[in-house]
């Protein structure tokens, strides 16, 4: 992949977005082109959810619009707009979007997402 600057301050409107699955679209901030961490808008549409799975790479985030129902391990909560969660590298989780509006989580993984930038190879 051609490497391009690393922007300091970012336009989600102008970032890379890949459909990871019907109904879940991700929006790549940071981390494509350099750095340890990368920072990414996840957006489950409404109606849809995100199966359980898990990765090697810490996940750490805020629900950054909507409500949705996220499951990390054996818990699972409603979780809306301002709320944070830790998902440890490994655990299973999935999410699903309650309401009309769009369920979207800003997280940001460690390591990079490698699965990620391949898709865009």
């Amino acid at each position: 992949m051609k490497q391009e600057k690393i922007e300091n301050f970012i336009n989600p409107a102008k970032s890379k977005k890949i459909i990871q699955l019907p109904g879940l679209e991700t929006t790549i901030l940071t981390g494509l082109y350099g750095g340890e961490m990368m920072m990414a808008l996840n957006t489950t549409l409404p109606g849809e959810f995100v199966p359980i799975h898990s990765h090697p790479h810490e996940q750490i985030g805020m629900v950054y619009s909507g409500k949705g129902l996220l499951r990390i391990g054996d818990e699972q909560r409603v979780v809306e707009k301002g709320d944070f969660f830790c998902i440890p590298a490994n655990t299973p989780h999935g999410d699903a979007c309650i309401g009309a509006e769009s369920f979207v989580m800003l997280d940001i993984f460690y390591p990079v997402r490698e699965d990620f930038i391949q898709k865009f190879n």
